[in-house]
């Protein structure tokens, strides 16, 4: 039995690799050189189109101990990324035309695998599929998942605030309440003065947004306004909005505030917490910069940054399992930013998960679920699970990964004892499932 394999890019190429290499056959198809989608440049397999670097590359950093993981699991991005490094400091950055060339070379001399140069336009017939054409699938292939998952499950742009780490607040400086004390006190408050307001507003209707794509427009974010544009619609136009202080008086003072930023719980352990109503353009530098100026936020962990571009992913949890594959349809598989995880790295490991599970399927055997103490179960989990109101695409990170059941106060040691008991399964897993 063949496999067939929609998309070459990092998570397709992975996919594909996992499969090929347990002796499956496998039809890769992409639609370069034939047509490109307006992101894409080259005529290669495996192209970056964003930044030349898959992010951190020490075990203390999320993305780096799932490159970790993803090279025990005999990862083509990781090993390409390694051959075409360039200086970058503690982080992986490769040579963007080498390493998409080392990606086109191995999957085209790898004998199990046959490469099709074509556009596809509907979910392909078969008993085991894995699609994963990326962020800007084809409005073609896009309808016809769209008709698969129920309409309205399939979203065209990726509008999301920063998410940060619970332990990076200032909880000296904010206070738990929910307006006007309507149901519990779940949201965490961080109270401003006029002159803490001014400073935050200034910075904010000066900051650097990032630069839009040629084939992004405005009318993508209609629905959404980004917190820059909505502030420079006015000086008090957020404080009749998002940072409304009427009925968020501290409830230990009494005190009332000039205008109050809402952090709202994001995960089910609490380790994550959303900033209410912060959708935004600006670059990623300008968010930090701008967002410690809020009180108790001086120290942010920003570990999803806020985003609103043009990205095509799934409502995943409830529509895939952690095997990346639907629930309602067995044998058809997602992998890539598709399915809601965010990032290179983050991609190229989903395909992993999925081309080792299609694989197994190939073979009559059980699926089998990474468990969420891993980087690349986190992330499965996450896809898969997440039991928030508001499901968005993610970056790995340690939030998401199950922490210890002891105690270790200083992060970097405890991150540390995470990522060695992680690699720690993944070893395991490698030697007696996988």
């Amino acid at each position: 039995m063949s496999v067939t394999v929609v998309g070459g890019g990092l998570a397709g190429c992975e996919a594909a690799w996992q499969l090929a290499n347990r002796g499956i056959e496998v039809n890769l198809y992409e639609m370069k050189p034939e047509k490109k989608s307006p992101a894409h440049s080259l005529n290669m397999l495996g192209e970056l189109v964003c930044s030349n670097s898959l992010r951190a590359d020490t075990l203390e950093n999320g993305a780096g101990l799932l490159k970790a993981e993803m090279r025990l699991l005999g990862s083509l991005v990781t090993e390409c990324a390694d051959a075409t490094r360039v200086p970058a400091g503690g982080a992986l950055a490769v040579d963007r035309i080498g390493f998409a060339r080392m990606m086109t070379e191995k999957i085209e001399k790898h004998p199990n695998i046959r490469i099709f140069h074509e556009e596809i336009t509907k979910i392909p017939d078969g008993d085991i599929v894995i699609i994963a054409t990326g962020p800007l699938t084809s409005d073609a292939l896009s309808e016809d998942i769209r008709n698969l998952c129920g309409g309205d499950q399939l979203y065209f742009f990726d509008a999301a605030a920063p998410i940060i780490t619970y332990e990076s607040i200032n909880h000296e400086k904010t206070y738990r309440k929910a307006r006007y004390d309507r149901g519990t006190a779940d949201y965490i408050n961080c109270p401003m003065t006029k002159e803490e307001y001014l400073r935050f507003y200034d910075a904010l209707i000066h900051a650097e947004t990032a630069e839009l794509k040629a084939f992004e427009n405005h009318k993508v974010f209609e629905g959404c306004m980004p917190v820059e544009v909505m502030a420079k619609r006015g000086e008090d136009t957020l404080r009749f909005g998002p940072l409304k202080p009427v009925g968020l008086e501290n409830p230990a003072t009494g005190e009332e505030y000039y205008a109050v930023v809402q952090l709202r719980q994001d995960d089910k352990d609490g380790t994550l917490f959303n900033m209410v109503g912060f959708q935004t353009h600006l670059k990623f530098g300008e968010q930090k910069r701008v967002f410690s100026l809020i009180p108790g936020l001086e120290n942010m962990e920003i570990v999803r940054y806020g985003v609103m571009h043009r990205n095509t992913f799934l409502h995943s949890p409830g529509f895939l399992n952690a095997a990346y594959e639907v629930i309602k349809r067995p044998g058809l598989y997602f992998a890539g930013q598709i399915t809601g995880v965010e990032g290179y790295v983050e991609s190229a490991s989903s395909g992993i998960v999925a081309g080792i599970n299609a694989a197994r399927a190939v073979c009559g055997k059980p699926p089998i679920i990474f468990p969420s103490c891993t980087a690349c179960g986190a992330l499965a989990k996450h896809v898969s699970s997440y039991e928030g109101k508001n499901f968005q695409p993610m970056n790995i990170n340690f939030g998401i990964i199950d922490g210890l059941d002891y105690r270790v106060k200083n992060k970097k040691e405890r991150y540390g004892k995470i990522s060695e008991r992680a690699l720690g399964t993944i070893r395991q897993m490698t030697e007696e499932e996988l």
